[in-house]
This record gives C-alpha cells, sequence and structure tokens, in this order.
C-alpha cells in the first residue's frame, strides 16, 4: 500500500497497489460474519467485526469513508450494495451477477450454515477471533513519494500475469499524480469503457490468446511508434513510448479513448450477421475469418482521428489492397511469418508519403513485394489452385464460407462496383458449405463416374466447382441425397443464387464436368473480387530448391503441401502410429521434442543410428503417403512453375 498525505486529524488513507481482489474478498467475508451476527442479536460480537470493515462514523464525510476498502469505479455500485445495512444511492443498478455480490452471498450461506450447528454461541465467538486475532497479514507500506510502478510490476512478475491492459492502465494513472479527483475523472472519461465485455473478450492472435484490450493497445502502439512489438512485450514498449514522448498522461488518455471508439463501432458493426456492411466494416469480417490481427494496425493509421482524414477512395483502395492480398495468400496456404515486419515497414513508408494518396502507396508496395514470404499471387497462381486442388481440405471452413459468400454477394451484385439487383448480401457466419456430389457419394450416386486420368477423386469433390451454401437445416435434409432429391430440395427451400445457378445449369445430373466447368467459373470470379494490379511484380526470387536434396519441410509448408501443426506418424511396424508434428519453420516436434529434420525425429523414435526420415514419416496411415511423395510432388509443382515461366519469356 502507498501512503497518500491527508490532512492531521482526518481519515488516514493509502493506495491498495497490489492486493486488491484479496482485501476485497476478506472484507466481503468478514461483513458476511458481521451481518449474521446482528440478525442472530449477537450485537456485541457484530460490533466487534464492524470495526473490522467500517469507519468510524466520526470520521465519514462521504460515501467512501464509510468502508475500510473502496473498490475501482466498476465495483462501487454492487460493494455498496452487500456492505450496507441499507441501500445507498451508489448501489443503485447493481448487476445481480456481480462476482461481488455473489461472493457475499456465497460467504453468508457458509456463515450461516455454520452457525446453525450445536454450541452457536461459542462458534460466533471463536469465528470473530479467527478474522480479528488470528488472520496475519504481511503489508508493504511505500511512504507518498515511492515508485510504486516498480514495486507494482515487481510483485506481478511472479503471480498470475496481469494483462498488459491492467499494467498500463496502472501505469497511465500513477503518472497523473496524487490527486484523486483527477483521476477519478480521467476514469469516468476515458477507462472505464475499456473495462466492458468487449474488451474483455479473449482474442485469438495466432495460437495465443489475449484480451481485446490488450491487442488493441498492441496494435494502436505499431501504429503510433511504426515499430514491430509483440503482445507480450507492449507493457515495457508503452513505457518507453510514454517516457520518450512530450505529451504528457492527461494528453495520452484522450487519444486512446477516441481510438478506441472507433475500433469498437467498426469490430462490433463488422460482426453483424445481416446487412449491407461498409467498406471497412466488411474488410474487418473478412479479415477476421483469416486470423489476420496483424493488419490492424493500419487500419489504425488509416483512420486515426488526431491525424489529416484520408479521402474515403483512397481508404477503400488500400483495405481492397490488403484483403486482396491476404486472401490469395490464404488460399495457396503461403506463409504468414513475416507479416509482422511487412505491416512495419508499410506503416513506415505511410508515415513519410502524404496521406491523401494512402491507398495507392499501400498497393504499390504489397505489388512490389517478390519474396514467397510477401508476394501477391496471380491470377493465374490462383486459378490453378481453385481449379486442381481440394481446395475445402486445403483451407478452414470459416475461410472456406467466406470465399463463397463474397461469390454469392457479387451474384448478388454487391461486389465491387457492381448494380445491386438482390435486397441484400448473404447472411454472414451462419451458413453450411454443402458438397453437391456428397464426400460419401458412393452409396447414393452409383451413376456417377469420373475420368481418373483427368482428376482424382479427393480433388473432384473437395474442388471450389462441387461446394455451395445452405443453410445448417437444408444441409442436414440433403447430405447425401441423390441428385434428383437435392435439386428438388433446393428448388423448394433455397433462395442463395449461387444454387439456384447450380440448378439451372445442371439439368437432370450432376457431373464430374459439371464440377469442373464450375470451378472455372468461380476461380476466375474469385480473381475478378480480389484482383491485382498490372504492376503487380508476382514471386520472382524463386530461390526454392528443385534438387531433391536440398528441398526442405519449410519449403513443403510455404507451398501448402503441409501445414504448421500438422500429425505425422511412424510407419514402420515397431513404431507405426507414433506421432510426430510438424513445426514452424519445418521442425519437427516428438512429444514435445524439436528435431531440425525428419530424419533425426526418425532416429529418435527408432533409436537407430540410421533413419531415413523422408520415407519414415507418413501424412495417412492409410495411404502410407510419405513426406518423401510430398517431396516429389512439390519438385513436380516447381519444374512445371519454371517450364511455365520459360513459356512466359520466350
Amino acid at each position: 500500500m502507498q501512503q497518500q498525505l491527508n490532512e492531521t486529524g482526518s481519515l488516514g488513507t493509502r493506495t491498495v497497489i497490489d492486493g486488491q481482489q484479496r482485501l476485497t474478498t476478506l472484507q466481503l467475508l468478514i461483513d458476511a460474519i458481521r451481518r449474521e451476527l446482528k440478525n442472530r442479536s449477537l450485537e456485541t460480537l457484530s460490533t466487534q467485526a464492524q470495526n473490522l470493515v467500517q469507519n468510524q462514523g466520526v470520521y465519514r464525510r462521504n460515501i467512501e469513508d464509510t468502508f475500510k476498502i473502496w473498490p475501482t469505479n466498476r465495483d462501487r455500485t454492487a460493494f455498496s450494495l452487500v456492505m450496507s445495512d441499507e441501500p445507498t444511492e451508489s448501489s443503485e443498478g447493481a448487476k445481480p451477477t456481480s462476482r461481488i455480490i455473489e461472493a457475499h452471498g456465497f460467504f453468508s450461506e457458509m456463515v450461516s450454515d455454520w452457525l446453525d450447528e450445536s454450541e452457536s454461541e461459542a462458534r460466533a465467538v471463536a469465528l470473530v477471533d479467527a478474522v480479528s486475532r488470528f488472520l496475519q497479514l504481511v503489508v508493504i507500506d511505500l511512504q507518498a513519494d515511492e515508485d510504486a510502478q516498480e514495486i507494482f510490476e515487481t510483485l506481478n512478475a511472479r503471480g498470475t500475469p496481469l494483462t498488459a491492459a491492467d499494467l498500463i492502465k496502472n501505469f497511465v494513472f500513477q503518472r497523473l499524480g496524487g490527486d484523486n479527483n483527477k483521476a477519478e475523472e480521467a476514469y469516468l472519461q476515458y477507462w472505464q469503457g475499456f473495462e466492458t465485455p468487449f474488451w474483455e473478450e479473449q482474442v485469438s492472435a495466432g495460437r495465443l490468446k489475449y484480451t481485446r484490450s490488450s491487442l488493441f493497445l498492441t496494435q494502436w502502439l505499431v501504429a503510433q511508434t511504426r515499430e514491430d512489438v509483440t503482445a507480450r512485450e507492449v507493457f515495457n514498449r508503452f513505457k518507453i513510448y510514454v517516457n520518450e514522448s512530450p505529451e504528457s498522461a492527461e494528453g495520452l488518455l484522450p487519444r486512446l479513448r477516441k481510438a478506441g471508439d472507433v475500433y469498437k463501432q467498426l469490430m462490433e458493426a463488422s460482426k453483424v450477421e445481416n446487412g449491407k456492411l461498409n467498406r471497412i466494416e466488411q474488410f474487418l469480417y473478412r479479415m477476421s475469418t483469416l486470423d489476420s490481427e496483424v493488419v490492424k494496425p493500419i487500419l489504425l493509421w488509416l483512420l486515426d482521428p488526431e491525424l489529416e482524414v484520408i479521402p474515403t477512395k483512397q481508404i477503400e483502395k488500400a483495405l481492397s489492397s490488403i484483403e486482396s492480398w491476404a486472401v490469395r495468400r490464404a488460399i495457396l496456404r503461403l506463409s504468414t511469418k513475416n507479416y509482422n515486419r511487412m505491416v512495419v515497414d508499410l506503416l513506415n513508408i505511410l508515415h513519410k508519403s502524404e496521406r491523401s494518396a494512402a491507398g495507392d502507396v499501400v498497393e504499390a508496395y504489397l505489388a512490389k513485394q517478390s519474396s514467397s514470404n510477401g508476394y501477391w499471387p496471380s491470377d493465374r497462381e490462383i486459378i490453378a489452385s481453385l481449379t486442381r486442388e481440394p481446395i475445402y481440405k486445403r483451407v478452414s471452413r470459416s475461410r472456406m464460407r467466406m470465399i463463397l459468400e463474397a461469390l454469392e454477394d457479387d451474384r448478388r451484385g454487391f461486389g465491387r462496383d457492381r448494380e445491386k439487383f438482390s435486397e441484400g448480401p448473404v447472411i454472414r457466419g451462419k451458413t453450411s458449405i454443402e458438397h453437391l456430389l456428397p464426400q460419401e457419394w458412393r452409396s447414393s450416386w452409383s451413376d456417377f463416374s469420373f475420368d481418373e486420368d483427368e482428376t482424382d477423386e479427393a480433388s473432384l469433390v473437395h474442388q471450389i466447382g462441387n461446394l455451395t451454401l445452405v443453410t445448417q437445416p437444408l444441409n442436414s435434409k440433403v447430405s447425401n441425397s441423390p441428385w434428383g432429391a437435392k435439386k428438388k430440395a433446393f428448388q423448394e427451400h433455397t433462395t442463395l443464387l449461387m444454387t439456384a445457378d447450380v440448378i439451372q445449369s445442371a439439368g437432370e445430373e450432376w457431373s464430374a464436368d459439371n464440377i469442373l466447368k464450375r470451378s472455372n467459373a468461380l476461380a476466375e470470379r474469385v480473381v475478378r473480387i480480389w484482383p491485382v494490379p498490372a504492376e503487380n511484380v508476382g514471386l520472382v526470387d524463386v530461390s526454392v530448391a528443385t534438387s531433391r536434396d536440398r528441398v526442405q519441410v519449410a519449403d513443403l509448408l510455404n507451398s501448402g503441401l503441409l501445414r504448421v501443426g500438422q500429425t505425422i506418424f511412424a510407419r514402420t511396424q515397431a513404431n507405426l502410429g507414433r506421432q510426430g508434428q510438424v513445426g514452424e519453420e519445418g521442425a519437427i516436434f516428438v512429444d514435445g521434442e524439436r528435431f531440425e529434420s525428419p530424419s533425426r525425429a526418425a532416429r529418435a523414435v527408432s533409436g537407430k543410428q540410421s533413419e531415413p526420415g523422408w520415407w519414415f514419416w507418413v501424412i495417412d496411415l492409410d495411404s502410407f503417403e510419405s513426406l518423401g511423395d510430398l517431396r516429389a510432388e512439390y519438385i513436380e509443382m516447381m519444374d512445371i512453375h519454371s517450364e511455365d515461366e520459360d513459356e512466359e519469356e520466350g
């Protein structure tokens, strides 16, 4: 605790630097004891307990002087309600589900049950003795001029980690000085809004989760400093930013609040399932399906209310470029590991450029990228992937649904520069992905056939041309039905234009030829929805080895043949089924231990001095397709790519 300066004869006050939850919980327990003793007319014992939770009346000048502990603003209503015999003005509007109310009720029930046993008065004496004489506290008292923030950070370094937002809040308000009224006003006006369910929701960023407030503060700091800041180091970087800034804490809080309000408004709008979204809201919705929090600092910079307003068309151009770049790379399952660095580079370029040309700058920057970790994929690559590969198996369900939603909206006239003929866009995030030719087609599609020389079954069934959107009930109804029943159900129940197009074009059968033609048609529309500029450079530094000896697991990850986190299996009889996981940058993990190559991981499992890892590890125990098979497929892909490049140059 830190001693606060006060007048002689007035009530002594301290700020709780650390231990708020423990002290509050103890106060709720002792007050529950007081209340139960009073209800049983044990006035002397009740008064002894009361002296531990309430200050004497002669020292009370306002409501906060009543209690030994006075919580932060968000908890005061509930605290005042349960700690007072009569509700006070500040207790009006307390939520019945408050943890404080629940805790007080729990303690009251436990105390009552315990006192209801035999020798209740003796139990009451023992209970008051326990909390007044035998409960021991260790207290660190700081003088008014000591650095409470440093103590606070040290104490919290070993316990349950506080969020970045908690640490930043404490740091900023310590900077406001000892004026309690000033701090109270600042809290109510600028910070209270960050302590709501929206901001405290856990949000995924990669493989980790953070509160949305901590993630926002990280993204805001990246936008302000134009430096790479991870969520784990945001607090220390925030302190450096504030200490090096000529701006006071009073000036910083309003800027944070303004940026937070804009962010919250757009995020909430992007989550609305029905109705038209503006370009920014649509961008946020689509990027959320890609789990791409990393690009949000650019959006915060573009919309910064403290900077010059950017023309709407330039903002839309910037977001359209980023979205096209990100969606195309997601379709090809290209690496995202360099995105943080790219965002920082782009922010620095934007900072040095005219804000009025921000969209042009973003498009030009992405179009110039030529490395495998950052290039903007071409139309040819996207069309080839969507017409040859089992896209349903290669991207997540949410991403696949978003792509199909975009195709449906485009068909309805809600795409780029389209005339809107339909009443509104498709409902977002609620439809199911339906395979027109069922995944288990052999049981009810006995007449269906396909040319095995042209395409394999998995690619055909899971190609984009075989996918559409339906409601979940309709999906369950028609799942493995023959084409006639499925077509009839679609005609009777669906309003989706992309499904209506299928019914009209397919006629009395849904064939392999239908799937392939539709895949080509949808692929052409995908590259129109997410276009690339004519100046796009594309992948030019193909430093990928086509020699079998130089291909690494990382190359398979970058090409989409493997994915991070994918399970692989040992194929030898002695170790059949032993599992490994593919890690970032191509490492193999076995039982939590990292190995830099398949062979090293294989030797660790088999115990042999020599083990051919590319043969040893398979991705499927049914087909026994090995990492070596994927390597051969990769080399073939690279050879084809090289031949295509030669033909273009010729």
